[in-house]
């Protein structure tokens, strides 16, 4: 028998994400049979000190403080990005030069230019590329999944709804983070949360056609915290409230009331309508001013024979109706999905012991580590990512112009 491969992977950023994705390098190949061993190799974060707190926690054999030490080491195999989102495009480009495989925070990028770029890279590299929209890989989304591809739901989909809320800036003295910060996040609840469900509403029912949206900014200013500068996210201390999915943040102590404060330049919360290329209707919403809903992501799908509701606080669950049952049964079913033939469950626990959002980011490995070594393409890959971007700056142009616009 020959000896399996061995991938060494260089991780980018360390805090929140950086955290997610170190387990998830860890637990896969642990639960899975992968085709090549997992070799946690280096981690890199800009303060030394506390990289190397991460590298000792999270089982890295090294730590740097400059990306480029990563790309450029001819032992790295795989460059898993997880740093704000001003840095994607430059350490995605360099990476694919180097031939490395790369696996990449959501969103993407900032807008389609810098997509595109990003893109054209891994194309001419011919490298592996994927974004982790980790959402895809929940069991119960992939089961929906099956099923709308099966028919279940009908034939014709009518309409495809998601809200995704948070609450964690709705305090106006919440300090101006990186993420209120166009130069350096793009946008707001746009590229951070709405990405997600524009990502999801893809994956399940197709290509958008046509869109049109909203957003507003209800802080328009926040207090500038530890630095002299109107740019003070580096200057940070580590995050308090993690729940924000994508990046090596850094996050401040809650601003005093009397700080001198700074311009929010990003949305804090998104309405998009739209139509998808097969007809179906759209509905999306995210904001981050929710209070009581700390990630909170309900999906519903209607076709010409049932639909489909998902609730991430119960993400274990899928709830079903379908027309073709007899009428006097007919009601949304609650279907638990812990069974071994639902997708990715056979590799955890017995029916009805449940799994947790950890585990999606380790689904995104396994299925990353599987198509590298295969030399195949990976869902959502950075070509994914620049349609998501499209239909996110599609809506940003409407929100600007006042008008639908197309894809």
């Amino acid at each position: 028998m020959r000896a399996k491969r061995t991938l060494a992977v260089g991780l980018i950023g360390y805090e929140f994400m950086g955290k997610a994705h170190s387990n998830a390098w860890r637990q896969a190949p642990r639960f899975f049979n992968l085709p090549a061993d997992v070799q946690t190799k280096i981690i890199c974060g800009r303060r030394r000190a506390a990289v190397k707190r991460a590298a000792a926690a999270f089982g890295w054999a090294n730590s740097v403080t400059d990306w480029r030490d990563v790309v450029a080491d001819p032992n790295i195999d795989i460059v898993d990005i997880c740093t704000p989102n001003d840095t994607h495009c430059e350490i995605a480009i360099a990476a694919a030069r180097a031939g490395k495989a790369i696996l990449c925070e959501k969103p993407l990028a900032r807008n389609v230019d810098e997509a595109k770029h990003m893109v054209a890279a891994v194309k001419k590299a011919r490298v592996v590329n994927m974004v982790c929209h980790n959402y895809r890989r929940i069991p119960a989304i992939a089961l929906a999944k099956q099923m709308i591809e099966r028919g279940e739901i009908g034939d014709r989909i009518f309409h495809f709804r998601a809200r995704y809320a948070q609450d964690w800036i709705v305090d106006p003295d919440f300090p101006l983070v990186w993420r209120f910060q166009s130069k350096i996040a793009g946008s707001g609840a746009l590229g951070d949360i709405f990405s997600h469900i524009v990502d999801l509403a893809r994956y399940l029912i197709g290509e958008f056609k046509e869109v049109c949206a909203i957003t507003e900014t209800f802080v328009r200013q926040r207090p500038l915290v530890g630095c002299e500068s109107a740019s003070p996210v580096r200057q940070f201390a580590r995050r308090t409230n993690p729940s924000r999915g994508g990046s090596d943040a850094l996050v401040p102590r809650r601003a005093r009331t009397r700080a001198r404060r700074g311009k929010v330049t990003v949305d804090d919360a998104v309405t998009m309508t739209g139509r998808f290329q097969n007809g179906a209707l759209a509905s999306l919403e995210a904001t981050r001013f929710a209070p009581g809903r700390k990630n909170s992501i309900r999906l519903e799908i209607n076709g010409s024979a049932g639909s489909l509701f998902f609730n991430l606080e119960e993400m274990n669950r899928l709830k079903f109706y379908s027309r073709r049952d007899p009428p006097d049964r007919q009601g949304f079913r609650d279907i638990l999905v812990t069974e071994p033939t639902h997708p990715y469950i056979d590799k955890w626990w017995p029916p009805g012991h449940i799994i947790g959002y950890e585990h999606t980011f380790i689904h995104a490995v396994a299925d990353f580590v599987k198509a590298l070594v295969a030399g195949k393409s990976v869902e959502p890959s950075f070509h994914d990512g620049l349609q998501n971007q499209r239909v996110l700056d599609a809506a940003m142009k409407s929100v600007q112009t006042k008008r639908r616009a197309r894809i």
